[in-house]
């Protein structure tokens, strides 16, 4: 690959068409693939992405299209759609070597799959890498200050396609722990929701640190039984990530944890329309994971139950704080 590289950014919704902005920045020329076709039209004839970005004018660099034949000569792709849409669009793509770039956050609900599982499974031997970390895609579009990690177990290539993305706005660290990236990315989602319920009840701040630092407990275990490095849970994709989405009322899963905190009925939350917390699956799946695993993941089980209708919040404190105590460390 070139300084100057062609990217095909799949999926234009905000995150898609922040990174499709950022990348035409950076010098890159992009494809930007819409699902629906009367999208890419108004995102080429407006030149921004008004459903899903609002007030954002998008670099002329960026060419939309409803067509992902026209991605067929990226140098590689960014796929942002949404972690259950994901295996369709895979088995959509046209087979070949073009590496995949993953930038979705959770779990497959159908398969309890890491994404990066989904990947290999649709196009076997094809390139495989993961862009996670606490990235909001309204600052990443208007050039805020920002950084990311890149998981790719090619350590050369995702070096190449890390610095291929790299800014003096937008900092891509790489690593080869794929799976501690994906993981980190996936179940501080979780977290956020359960931060949100604990806000939206008004349980104050202690329980609020102690919730987020005891669900970094969970993420550690979690993320160790299947492969990852501790250190990549504790960067960027991992504890930064969560700082980030369980920190902010702009996050939809803290936002959606919020009002069920709120009184909400979770399930008529999760039935709205257009509603995409992508944490809501991932907890499920998180849960069945950690079973087969035998790794304990008491906070994750009771937002789980909490979705499902099977206990209240107060109930499921109650049970949280009942736990037996042991030494903070142990695993």
């Amino acid at each position: 690959m070139t300084e100057h590289a062609t990217i095909g950014v799949v999926g234009a919704g905000a995150w898609g068409t922040a990174l499709a902005q950022h990348a035409a920045h950076r010098g890159h020329a992009v494809r930007l693939w819409a699902r629906d076709p009367a999208l890419a039209a108004m995102v080429g004839a407006e030149r921004t992405n008004p459903r899903y970005l609002p007030g954002i004018t998008l670099d002329p660099a960026i060419t939309p299209t409803a067509d992902l034949a026209d991605l067929a000569d990226a140098d590689f792709l960014l796929l942002t759609v949404p972690a259950q849409s994901l295996r369709g669009v895979l088995t959509a793509l046209a087979p070949g070597e073009t590496p995949l770039v993953l930038c979705a956050k959770g779990l497959e609900q159908a398969t309890d799959l890491r994404l990066s599982e989904v990947a290999h499974a649709v196009h076997p031997g094809r390139p495989v890498a993961v862009l996670s970390g606490p990235n909001f895609a309204r600052e990443v579009a208007l050039g805020l200050p920002a950084a990311t990690t890149l998981g790719c177990i090619d350590a050369a290539r995702g070096a190449t396609i890390a610095g291929l993305l790299s800014s003096p706005q937008f900092r891509v660290y790489w690593t080869d722990d794929l799976i501690g990236v994906e993981i980190g990315g996936a179940f501080k989602n979780v977290l956020a929701i359960a931060a949100g319920m604990v806000t939206g009840r008004g349980l104050g701040e202690n329980a609020a640190a102690a919730l987020i630092t005891r669900g970094l407990a969970e993420l550690a275990r979690l993320g160790v039984a299947l492969g990852a490095r501790p250190e990549t849970l504790t960067g960027l994709s991992g504890l930064g990530d969560l700082l980030l989405t369980a920190g902010s009322p702009t996050s939809r899963n803290m936002a959606f944890g919020r009002a069920i905190g709120q009184g909400a009925d979770p399930k008529r939350l999760q039935a709205e329309p257009h509603a995409l917390v992508e944490g809501v699956a991932t907890a499920r799946a998180a849960v069945r994971l950690a079973a087969r695993h035998g790794v304990d993941l008491p906070i994750a089980e009771a937002v789980a139950a909490i979705l499902d209708g099977s206990q209240a919040i107060e109930q499921a404190l109650d049970q949280l704080m009942r736990r037996p105590l042991k030494a903070e460390t142990a695993r």
